[in-house]
C-alpha cells in the first residue's frame, strides 16, 4: 500500500467520524456522549464545527478517532461469538461506561 493510499484512507475515516459523531451530537447529545466516550466540552467543539472546519480537520494525517477500550477483556467482550452476544455487549458498554472521557487538553 502506498503511503497516498494510506493518507487518503485517514482523511475518509476521519472525515465519516467528525461527520457521524457531529450527527450524533445534535440528534442525541446525552447518548452521543456515552457512545463516543467524549466529554461535554467535545461536544460542543462538535456542535459548533462548520463544513469547512470539520473538512480541514478530515484532511489531518493523522487518524482522529481511537478505540475506547485499551485492554483484551473489552476487546474479547465485543468480539466474542462463543458467549450470547447480548451479554457480552452489555458487559463492555458497562466496563466502557466507568472508563474516562476524552477531553481537550
Amino acid at each position: 500500500m502506498k503511503s497516498t493510499d494510506t493518507y487518503n484512507d485517514i482523511k475518509e475515516v476521519n472525515l465519516s467520524y467528525l461527520m457521524l459523531a457531529q450527527n450524533m451530537v445534535r440528534a442525541d447529545r446525552e447518548a452521543a456522549i456515552f457512545r463516543l466516550g467524549i466529554s461535554e466540552e467535545i461536544a460542543d467543539v462538535l456542535t459548533r464545527l462548520t463544513p469547512g472546519q470539520v473538512l480541514k480537520m478530515a484532511s489531518s494525517d493523522m487518524l482522529l478517532c481511537s478505540f475506547r477500550f485499551d485492554d483484551a477483556l473489552l476487546l474479547d467482550l465485543l468480539a466474542n461469538h462463543e458467549r450470547e452476544r447480548g451479554v457480552g455487549h452489555l458487559h463492555a458498554a458497562i466496563l466502557a461506561a466507568g472508563r474516562p472521557v476524552a477531553t481537550l487538553a
